[in-house]
């Protein structure tokens, strides 16, 4: 269900919940595509309500904080927890873990600048201003700092977005890029230069140093398309884009809006036929003079994406064109993937993406190593079954990975940035049909039980992160959600990145893999844009004869045996970027444990309905702190957290 109000548009979405019957789906590339609109197809009726997942884009105007605002987009897009760093900066507070401090609220500055948290110490220079008696002479407030120059990045790690690119940000030249495995890192401001070494920006991506683009394709879930535009360069900045999107009714109308000064852009609706699902997928195609490039990474195309957040990328070689009169199976590669990428467009019916499936069907992409993993929505029987989802994994590990000695030491590792609906008990999905995907080694019979550790940031790391509080605005874990999956808490590890410099850059980065028992090697390493939840991974239905996806996704397989390799060495350093063969996992290894005595502390969102400024136990094993006195231009949604008790 979508909710509109003064913030914008929230996309609810549980996998639980039941939907109305449709057809079975299934698509083929050969089938002409169905007849629709151009970005004007007709519109669903609103589905019922159900807890939500994560927001999409919004267009809201963001007022001044001060007299004379850095330059800043006019769009803040996303959700209001995305929008709520462009509008209020938040100061360096201390925390205290107890409840008894939830409803504890300082007075709002009267200039706008933010929010503020009252002291857990209680000193009376930062207690609640409004508490103070009336007869009593105010101590002098603190001195503010002085405004740093636009150009001068601000010296605290916590809670402030840099509001211009450093000088020494974007390459002048080709950088030095890891050419084995294609995998990125995106570009972090305010990390020692190193850690950016290897790393990428868009301006990167769609830098002439790539490649002379002619068109480009932007597949993705949140639009602020007067900066996406700002980030091609002034050369191609007139070439042709095309939007594929997922935004329906008013969120639809506000994206075309945008698209009113840039008559070069172009839309593509993707077909949502089942309820509560949403176009996650994010790719680019880029048509150059010189041939044409895939990137598919974990960043929306909004601008706090690209700065402060952990996001990673595959981007592909540039596939030359095919000599004239060469086959249509010409130019295939190891792994498939042009097969695979062409039945992925095919997947959208849409007669915009035909000249881009004719495009790469004229190019040789025999240079690509990974394997595409992609999630459409439908119902699937039979062989249908395997083409997407954690059943299409499930295919892939099962023809190309080897079993390895002991393998049931293993542990599976997955990391995500948003968490769905997956039952009372853990053996209905998790632990059940998505471990057994996730655990499978070639064609061994033999299937086992290994450790499995899910990392989700904690409170802590959020608070001590470069945005802030605010960075919990792109980890969304709906509290009504989490209450009915009490189990799911023991799996969790905390966000570490050290050997990469991440560590307070907060991920929106997926990644799944395989790791040994010392995490000194990979069996298998997934990037992609589905999050921990049944919508983007699809869930067994009728007796496990069917299928059913909600979403759009899409990520790439490594697997070692399309790289003449037994198993993944894992770099242990992997900035600056060197000619070692190992593979830059973005977070350390061995993941770390939740503190087991509760005081660690995971993110979650509640909805306004569970009360404000309360603190309450649920089913006598977390209780919830609400956050609203940190959030407070947020009145519908507010960041609050779990802690075991």
């Amino acid at each position: 269900m979508s909710h509109d109000d003064q913030h914008g548009k929230w996309t609810v979405s549980s996998s639980d919940d039941d939907d109305e019957a449709i057809p079975l789906s299934g698509t083929t590339t050969s089938g002409p595509p169905r007849p629709t609109a151009s970005g004007h197809s007709s519109h669903r009726p609103a589905s019922p309500p159900s807890p939500k997942l994560e927001p999409v884009t919004a267009t809201v105007e963001v007022k001044p904080e001060v007299a004379d605002p850095p330059a800043v987009s006019p769009l803040a897009v996303g959700s209001e927890a995305r929008q709520s760093p462009l509008t209020n900066p938040l100061k360096p507070v201390k925390f205290e873990t107890s409840p008894l401090l939830a409803g504890k609220r300082k007075k709002e500055p009267s200039d706008g600048s933010g929010w503020a948290l009252s002291d857990s110490d209680g000193d009376d220079d930062d207690g609640d201003v409004t508490r103070k008696s009336l007869g009593k002479k105010a101590p002098p407030s603190p001195k503010k700092k002085k405004q740093k120059a636009q150009t001068e990045r601000p010296p605290s790690p916590y809670g402030r977005l840099y509001v211009d690119d450093p000088e020494d940000f974007f390459e002048s030249s080709v950088p030095c890029l890891d050419e084995t495995y294609r995998f990125y890192l995106n570009k972090v401001t305010g990390l020692d230069r190193k850690y950016n070494s290897g790393a990428l920006h868009i301006r990167d991506i769609l830098s002439p140093l790539f490649g002379t683009l002619k068109k480009s394709v932007q597949f993705n879930y949140c639009f602020d398309l007067a900066w996406m535009v700002k980030q091609y360069p002034s050369k191609f900045r007139d070439c042709p884009v095309l939007i594929v999107h997922g935004d329906k009714r008013e969120a639809k109308a506000r994206l075309l809006q945008q698209a009113i000064p840039y008559p070069h852009i172009s839309f593509c609706q993707a077909k949502l036929d089942i309820a509560f699902g949403t176009h996650h997928t994010k790719m680019m195609l880029l048509w150059y003079e010189e041939g044409f490039r895939v990137i598919i990474m974990t960043s929306n195309l909004i601008r706090a994406d690209w700065y402060q957040k952990t996001q990673g990328m595959w981007m592909s070689p540039v596939f030359p064109r095919l000599p004239e009169g060469t086959g249509e199976s010409a130019g295939e590669s190891p792994t498939y993937f042009k097969k695979d990428l062409l039945e992925y467009l095919a997947s959208y019916r849409a007669p915009e993406l035909e000249e881009w499936i004719l495009r790469i069907k004229e190019h040789d992409l025999s240079e690509a190593r990974v394997y595409l993993v992609g999630s459409t929505p439908g119902r699937y029987v039979g062989s249908d079954m395997e083409r997407w989802g954690h059943l299409r994994l499930r295919k892939l590990l099962s023809a190309h990975t080897d079993p390895v000695p002991g393998e049931e030491r293993w542990p599976v590792i997955g990391q995500f940035s948003s968490i769905g609906s997956m039952g009372l008990d853990k053996n209905k999905w998790l632990t059940g049909e998505f471990q057994r995907t996730m655990t499978t080694l070639g064609k061994s019979s033999l299937r086992s039980d290994p450790p499995l550790h899910l990392l989700y940031p904690a409170v802590e790391d959020v608070r001590t992160s470069l945005e802030g509080y605010p960075a919990g605005g792109s980890l969304p874990y709906s509290v009504q959600t989490a209450q009915k999956q009490l189990w799911l808490h023991a799996f969790f590890h905390r966000w570490k990145a050290t050997a990469t410099g991440r560590s307070h850059a907060m991920p929106h980065i997926k990644t799944y893999m395989r790791a040994s028992p010392d995490f000194t090697q990979l069996a298998w390493f997934l990037v992609t844009s589905a999050n921990l939840s049944k919508a983007a991974w699809g869930a067994l239905e009728k007796k496990n004869t069917q299928v059913m996806v909600r979403s759009y996704e899409l990520g790439v397989l490594y697997v070692p045996s399309a790289f003449n390799m037994k198993t993944f060495p894992v770099q242990r350093n992997p900035f600056p970027v060197s000619s070692s063969s190992g593979f830059p996992v973005p977070f350390d290894l061995p993941p770390t444990c939740y503190s087991p005595d509760g005081t660690e502390q995971c993110v979650c969102i509640c909805s306004s309905s569970v009360g404000q400024n309360t603190t309450q136990p649920i089913k006598n094993h977390f209780q919830y702190l609400d956050f609203s006195t940190l959030l407070n231009s947020m009145p519908r949604v507010e960041p609050v957290v779990l802690q075991l008790l």
